[in-house]
Protein backbone atom coordinates (compact mmCIF):
# COMPACT_ATOMS: atom_id res chain seq x y z
CA UNK A 1 0.00 0.00 0.00
CA UNK A 2 1.01 3.19 -1.10
CA UNK A 3 2.60 5.59 2.00
CA UNK A 4 0.83 8.39 1.23
CA UNK A 5 3.79 10.67 0.20
CA UNK A 6 1.51 13.46 -1.20
CA UNK A 7 -1.83 15.00 0.64
CA UNK A 8 -4.63 17.38 -0.59
CA UNK A 9 -6.55 19.49 1.18
CA UNK A 10 -9.84 20.13 -0.69
CA UNK A 11 -11.49 23.21 1.23
CA UNK A 12 -9.73 26.61 2.70
CA UNK A 13 -11.57 27.17 5.23
CA UNK A 14 -10.36 27.69 8.84
CA UNK A 15 -10.25 23.69 9.10
CA UNK A 16 -8.81 22.96 5.88
CA UNK A 17 -6.09 25.11 6.26
CA UNK A 18 -5.32 23.83 9.61
CA UNK A 19 -5.54 20.36 8.14
CA UNK A 20 -2.85 21.22 5.65
CA UNK A 21 -0.35 22.82 8.33
CA UNK A 22 -1.12 19.07 10.01
CA UNK A 23 -0.09 17.11 6.72
CA UNK A 24 2.88 19.42 6.28
CA UNK A 25 4.00 19.04 10.06
CA UNK A 26 4.36 15.51 9.25
CA UNK A 27 6.30 15.48 6.01
CA UNK A 28 3.72 15.37 3.29
CA UNK A 29 3.61 17.48 0.73
CA UNK A 30 0.70 19.37 0.88
CA UNK A 31 -1.16 21.29 -1.47
CA UNK A 32 -4.48 23.14 -0.63
CA UNK A 33 -7.57 23.49 -2.87
CA UNK A 34 -9.68 26.66 -3.09
CA UNK A 35 -12.61 27.11 -4.85
CA UNK A 36 -12.36 30.65 -5.84
CA UNK A 37 -8.87 31.48 -7.55
CA UNK A 38 -8.93 35.06 -6.15
CA UNK A 39 -8.68 33.64 -2.24
CA UNK A 40 -6.17 30.93 -3.54
CA UNK A 41 -3.95 33.67 -4.40
CA UNK A 42 -4.29 35.55 -1.91
CA UNK A 43 -3.58 32.56 0.57
CA UNK A 44 -0.57 31.31 -1.32
CA UNK A 45 1.26 35.15 -1.64
CA UNK A 46 0.89 36.02 1.90
CA UNK A 47 1.13 32.82 3.27
CA UNK A 48 -2.13 33.64 5.76
CA UNK A 49 -5.65 32.75 5.24
CA UNK A 50 -8.06 35.61 7.04
CA UNK A 51 -10.23 32.27 7.48
CA UNK A 52 -7.58 31.46 9.90
CA UNK A 53 -5.99 34.79 11.31
CA UNK A 54 -2.80 34.55 12.54
CA UNK A 55 -1.78 31.10 11.64
CA UNK A 56 0.78 31.34 8.76
CA UNK A 57 1.16 28.51 5.93
CA UNK A 58 4.13 27.01 5.60
CA UNK A 59 5.81 27.46 2.93
CA UNK A 60 6.19 24.11 1.26
CA UNK A 61 2.13 24.09 1.40
CA UNK A 62 1.09 24.40 -2.40
CA UNK A 63 -2.09 26.45 -2.59
CA UNK A 64 -4.38 26.22 -5.94
CA UNK A 65 -7.86 26.76 -7.24
CA UNK A 66 -6.81 23.85 -10.03
CA UNK A 67 -9.13 20.50 -8.51
CA UNK A 68 -6.92 18.47 -11.34
CA UNK A 69 -3.74 19.37 -9.59
CA UNK A 70 -5.25 18.91 -6.21
CA UNK A 71 -6.51 14.91 -7.54
CA UNK A 72 -3.43 13.94 -8.04
CA UNK A 73 -2.18 13.53 -4.86
CA UNK A 74 -2.31 9.90 -2.96
CA UNK A 75 -5.09 11.21 -0.50
CA UNK A 76 -7.37 13.77 -0.28
CA UNK A 77 -9.11 15.20 2.73
CA UNK A 78 -12.41 16.87 2.10
CA UNK A 79 -12.76 19.70 4.68
CA UNK A 80 -15.98 21.26 3.00
CA UNK A 81 -19.10 21.75 5.56
CA UNK A 82 -21.52 18.05 5.16
CA UNK A 83 -23.82 19.49 3.21
CA UNK A 84 -21.36 20.56 0.34
CA UNK A 85 -19.62 16.98 0.47
CA UNK A 86 -21.35 15.75 -2.18
CA UNK A 87 -20.76 18.64 -4.40
CA UNK A 88 -16.82 18.13 -4.09
CA UNK A 89 -16.35 15.15 -4.56
CA UNK A 90 -18.71 14.86 -7.43
CA UNK A 91 -15.77 17.38 -8.82
CA UNK A 92 -13.22 15.26 -7.68
CA UNK A 93 -14.32 11.82 -9.42
CA UNK A 94 -13.76 13.08 -12.82
CA UNK A 95 -10.37 13.67 -12.20
CA UNK A 96 -9.46 10.69 -10.51
CA UNK A 97 -7.52 7.70 -12.17
CA UNK A 98 -6.90 5.37 -9.91
CA UNK A 99 -8.33 4.49 -6.40
CA UNK A 100 -7.66 6.77 -4.16
CA UNK A 101 -8.31 7.61 -0.19
CA UNK A 102 -11.18 10.43 0.34
CA UNK A 103 -10.91 11.22 4.18
CA UNK A 104 -14.68 13.12 4.81
CA UNK A 105 -13.45 16.28 7.11
CA UNK A 106 -16.90 17.51 8.14
CA UNK A 107 -19.63 15.90 10.56
CA UNK A 108 -23.21 15.24 9.94
CA UNK A 109 -25.86 13.68 8.06
CA UNK A 110 -26.43 14.58 4.02
CA UNK A 111 -30.23 16.11 4.25
CA UNK A 112 -32.86 14.31 1.99
CA UNK A 113 -30.91 11.34 1.80
CA UNK A 114 -30.05 10.68 5.45
CA UNK A 115 -26.59 9.68 4.05
CA UNK A 116 -23.60 9.43 6.01
CA UNK A 117 -20.49 10.93 4.87
CA UNK A 118 -18.77 8.20 3.72
CA UNK A 119 -21.81 6.76 2.05
CA UNK A 120 -22.22 10.06 0.08
CA UNK A 121 -18.76 9.58 -0.83
CA UNK A 122 -19.01 6.25 -2.29
CA UNK A 123 -21.68 7.49 -4.19
CA UNK A 124 -19.98 10.07 -5.87
CA UNK A 125 -16.84 8.42 -6.50
CA UNK A 126 -17.53 4.76 -6.60
CA UNK A 127 -13.57 3.95 -6.50
CA UNK A 128 -12.65 6.11 -4.27
CA UNK A 129 -11.26 5.06 -0.35
CA UNK A 130 -13.87 6.19 1.97
CA UNK A 131 -12.64 7.33 5.31
CA UNK A 132 -14.07 9.76 7.85
CA UNK A 133 -11.86 12.32 10.48
CA UNK A 134 -13.44 13.51 13.58
CA UNK A 135 -12.50 13.86 17.20
CA UNK A 136 -12.41 16.85 19.78
CA UNK A 137 -10.56 20.02 18.16
CA UNK A 138 -10.26 23.12 16.99
CA UNK A 139 -9.15 24.52 13.81
CA UNK A 140 -6.95 26.93 15.70
CA UNK A 141 -5.41 24.90 18.12
CA UNK A 142 -4.49 22.13 15.37
CA UNK A 143 -2.96 24.97 13.60
CA UNK A 144 -0.92 25.90 15.94
CA UNK A 145 0.55 22.81 16.85
CA UNK A 146 -1.27 22.41 20.53
CA UNK A 147 -1.67 18.91 21.25
CA UNK A 148 -4.82 17.15 19.91
CA UNK A 149 -6.50 13.28 19.78
CA UNK A 150 -8.47 12.54 17.00
CA UNK A 151 -9.92 9.23 15.18
CA UNK A 152 -9.67 8.45 12.32
CA UNK A 153 -11.88 5.23 10.81
CA UNK A 154 -11.32 3.46 7.23
CA UNK A 155 -13.31 -0.02 6.67
CA UNK A 156 -10.23 -1.56 6.40
CA UNK A 157 -8.06 -2.12 9.03
CA UNK A 158 -4.53 -1.52 6.60
CA UNK A 159 -5.93 1.82 5.12
CA UNK A 160 -6.83 3.19 8.60
CA UNK A 161 -3.67 2.72 9.92
CA UNK A 162 -1.85 3.94 6.64
CA UNK A 163 -3.79 6.86 7.29
CA UNK A 164 -2.91 7.64 10.67
CA UNK A 165 0.63 7.68 10.05
CA UNK A 166 0.59 9.84 7.14
CA UNK A 167 -0.86 12.19 9.51
CA UNK A 168 0.02 12.12 12.93
CA UNK A 169 3.02 13.74 14.37
CA UNK A 170 4.02 14.63 18.15
CA UNK A 171 1.08 17.38 18.35
CA UNK A 172 -1.47 15.63 16.04
CA UNK A 173 -2.27 12.08 17.05
CA UNK A 174 -5.12 10.20 15.64
CA UNK A 175 -6.24 7.18 16.74
CA UNK A 176 -7.42 4.40 13.97
CA UNK A 177 -10.37 2.43 13.78
CA UNK A 178 -12.95 -0.15 11.48
CA UNK A 179 -16.07 1.22 13.05
CA UNK A 180 -16.59 3.81 10.77
CA UNK A 181 -20.55 4.08 11.68
CA UNK A 182 -19.65 4.63 15.06
CA UNK A 183 -17.35 7.65 14.51
CA UNK A 184 -20.04 9.42 12.00
CA UNK A 185 -22.62 9.05 14.62
CA UNK A 186 -20.24 10.38 17.35
CA UNK A 187 -19.34 13.57 15.14
CA UNK A 188 -22.37 14.20 13.86
CA UNK A 189 -25.03 13.76 17.11
CA UNK A 190 -22.67 15.37 19.25
CA UNK A 191 -23.05 18.55 17.15
CA UNK A 192 -26.93 18.39 18.02
CA UNK A 193 -26.41 17.70 21.58
CA UNK A 194 -23.82 21.11 22.07
CA UNK A 195 -26.45 23.05 21.15
CA UNK A 196 -28.56 21.91 23.78
CA UNK A 197 -25.65 22.58 26.10
CA UNK A 198 -25.43 25.88 24.98
CA UNK A 199 -29.16 26.51 25.44
CA UNK A 200 -28.80 25.08 29.09
CA UNK A 201 -26.05 27.56 29.52
CA UNK A 202 -27.50 30.35 28.12
CA UNK A 203 -30.67 29.80 30.31
CA UNK A 204 -28.32 29.80 33.62
CA UNK A 205 -29.52 26.81 34.76
CA UNK A 206 -26.58 25.62 36.67
CA UNK A 207 -24.32 23.13 36.28
CA UNK A 208 -25.83 20.24 37.55
CA UNK A 209 -28.35 20.87 34.96
CA UNK A 210 -25.50 21.00 32.38
CA UNK A 211 -23.99 17.86 33.66
CA UNK A 212 -26.82 16.06 33.32
CA UNK A 213 -28.10 17.20 29.62
CA UNK A 214 -24.37 16.05 28.74
CA UNK A 215 -24.77 12.53 30.59
CA UNK A 216 -28.38 12.19 29.08
CA UNK A 217 -27.35 13.34 25.47
CA UNK A 218 -24.30 10.69 25.46
CA UNK A 219 -26.88 7.93 26.49
CA UNK A 220 -28.86 8.68 23.35
CA UNK A 221 -26.16 9.29 21.07
CA UNK A 222 -25.20 5.77 22.47
CA UNK A 223 -28.45 4.08 21.78
CA UNK A 224 -28.29 5.45 18.29
CA UNK A 225 -24.82 4.01 17.78
CA UNK A 226 -25.65 0.56 18.81
CA UNK A 227 -28.93 0.48 16.42
CA UNK A 228 -26.80 1.29 14.09
CA UNK A 229 -24.08 -1.26 14.13
CA UNK A 230 -21.51 1.21 15.96
CA UNK A 231 -19.38 -0.51 18.50
CA UNK A 232 -19.55 0.93 22.39
CA UNK A 233 -15.87 1.22 22.49
CA UNK A 234 -15.78 4.28 19.71
CA UNK A 235 -18.73 5.79 20.75
CA UNK A 236 -17.20 5.95 24.28
CA UNK A 237 -13.85 7.45 22.72
CA UNK A 238 -12.57 10.41 20.98
CA UNK A 239 -15.49 10.67 18.40
CA UNK A 240 -17.88 10.25 20.98
CA UNK A 241 -18.00 11.24 24.62
CA UNK A 242 -14.56 13.14 23.92
CA UNK A 243 -16.06 14.95 21.33
CA UNK A 244 -19.11 16.00 22.81
CA UNK A 245 -17.51 17.08 26.35
CA UNK A 246 -15.25 19.19 24.17
CA UNK A 247 -17.54 21.12 22.19
CA UNK A 248 -20.11 21.15 25.28
CA UNK A 249 -18.00 22.91 27.19
CA UNK A 250 -16.34 26.24 25.37
CA UNK A 251 -18.07 29.02 23.22
CA UNK A 252 -15.18 27.78 20.31
CA UNK A 253 -17.93 25.75 18.64
CA UNK A 254 -20.60 26.90 16.91
CA UNK A 255 -23.33 24.79 18.00
CA UNK A 256 -22.31 25.24 21.81
CA UNK A 257 -22.51 29.29 20.39
CA UNK A 258 -26.17 28.75 19.34
CA UNK A 259 -27.35 27.56 21.86
CA UNK A 260 -26.39 30.05 24.08
CA UNK A 261 -27.51 32.30 22.08
CA UNK A 262 -31.40 30.72 22.14
CA UNK A 263 -30.98 30.13 25.49
CA UNK A 264 -30.57 33.90 26.30
CA UNK A 265 -33.40 34.79 23.48
CA UNK A 266 -30.77 36.48 21.20
CA UNK A 267 -30.10 35.97 17.40
CA UNK A 268 -27.69 33.42 16.17
CA UNK A 269 -23.99 34.20 16.43
CA UNK A 270 -22.98 35.78 12.73
CA UNK A 271 -21.40 34.19 10.43
CA UNK A 272 -21.32 30.07 9.13
CA UNK A 273 -24.31 28.60 10.36
CA UNK A 274 -24.04 25.76 13.02
CA UNK A 275 -23.64 22.19 11.54
CA UNK A 276 -25.88 20.72 14.41
CA UNK A 277 -28.70 23.18 12.91
CA UNK A 278 -28.44 20.95 9.64
CA UNK A 279 -28.52 17.68 11.55
CA UNK A 280 -30.42 18.02 14.19
CA UNK A 281 -34.26 17.02 12.33
CA UNK A 282 -32.02 14.61 10.01
CA UNK A 283 -30.78 12.92 13.51
CA UNK A 284 -34.29 13.14 14.39
CA UNK A 285 -35.98 11.15 11.49
CA UNK A 286 -33.08 8.65 11.62
CA UNK A 287 -33.82 7.80 15.22
CA UNK A 288 -37.40 7.48 14.66
CA UNK A 289 -36.40 5.11 11.64
CA UNK A 290 -35.00 3.00 14.08
CA UNK A 291 -37.20 3.19 17.05
CA UNK A 292 -34.57 4.74 19.08
CA UNK A 293 -35.75 7.43 21.71
CA UNK A 294 -33.40 11.01 21.63
CA UNK A 295 -35.71 12.86 24.11
CA UNK A 296 -32.89 15.40 23.76
CA UNK A 297 -32.07 15.62 20.33
CA UNK A 298 -36.13 16.12 19.83
CA UNK A 299 -36.38 18.91 21.59
CA UNK A 300 -33.35 20.83 19.83
CA UNK A 301 -34.93 19.84 16.22
CA UNK A 302 -38.45 21.26 17.36
CA UNK A 303 -36.31 24.15 19.19
CA UNK A 304 -34.92 25.13 15.86
CA UNK A 305 -37.63 25.08 13.32
CA UNK A 306 -40.02 26.91 16.13
CA UNK A 307 -42.32 23.97 17.10
CA UNK A 308 -41.48 24.45 20.83
CA UNK A 309 -40.21 27.29 22.88
CA UNK A 310 -37.14 26.81 25.27
CA UNK A 311 -39.62 26.62 28.09
CA UNK A 312 -42.18 24.34 26.78
CA UNK A 313 -39.07 22.16 25.84
CA UNK A 314 -37.23 22.06 29.29
CA UNK A 315 -40.95 21.42 31.13
CA UNK A 316 -41.45 18.39 28.43
CA UNK A 317 -37.90 16.70 29.69
CA UNK A 318 -38.29 17.21 33.31
CA UNK A 319 -41.87 15.91 32.95
CA UNK A 320 -40.99 12.41 31.35
CA UNK A 321 -41.74 9.25 33.02
CA UNK A 322 -39.38 8.27 35.84
CA UNK A 323 -37.40 5.41 33.98
CA UNK A 324 -34.17 2.69 34.70
CA UNK A 325 -30.79 4.09 34.00
CA UNK A 326 -29.65 2.50 30.50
Amino acid sequence: MTAFQSVAVVGAGAWGTALATVAARAGRNVTLWARNPEHATRIGSTRDNPRLPGVRLAPEIMVTSDLAMAARADMLLIATPAQHLRGAVNMLASHLTAPTPIVACAKGIEHGTHKFMTDVIVEAAPHAQPAILSGPSFADDVARGLPTAVTLAAREEALASHLVQALGSATFRPYHTTDVRGVEIGGAAKNVLAIAAGIVVGRNLGASALAALTTRGFSELARLGRACGARTETLSGLSGLGDLLLSCSTAQSRNFALGIALGRGEAAPAGKLAEGAFTAPVLVELAAARDVDMPVSQAVAAILDGRLTIDAAIERLLTRPFKAEE
